[in-house]
């Protein structure tokens, strides 16, 4: 489910490789900082979205679980999908928001 950055394959990673590799997937990429203690309820989205966390620890509860993301770390949430996040810790989450299609 959690898709990891692999260096040997991706390179070292930043904002632009992550970026390149989200737009590469035909993604339009928007960068967001959550502060910490930031908690997004359950919702849903119109379209299929893929969150990428460049710093920071980022949880998303999905149907199939709950995943904790750390930098590098990117994960699919199809449209429609009921899901919430939160940060977790006292660090910023430097998040990666791609909406793909």
């Amino acid at each position: 489910m959690i898709e990891h950055w692999d260096t040997q394959q991706d390179g070292p990673l930043d904002e632009a490789a992550m970026t390149r590799k989200l737009a590469a997937r035909g993604c339009r990429v928007t960068r967001y900082v959550y502060p910490p203690g930031t908690v997004f309820p359950p919702h849903t989205h119109e379209v299929d979205k893929i969150d990428g966390v460049l710093a920071g620890r980022f949880r998303l509860t999905l149907p199939e679980g709950t995943f904790v993301l750390e930098a590098g770390d990117m994960i699919a949430v199809p449209r429609g999908v009921v899901h919430s996040a939160e940060v977790v810790g006292e660090e910023p989450v430097i998040s990666l928001d791609a909406v793909c299609g």
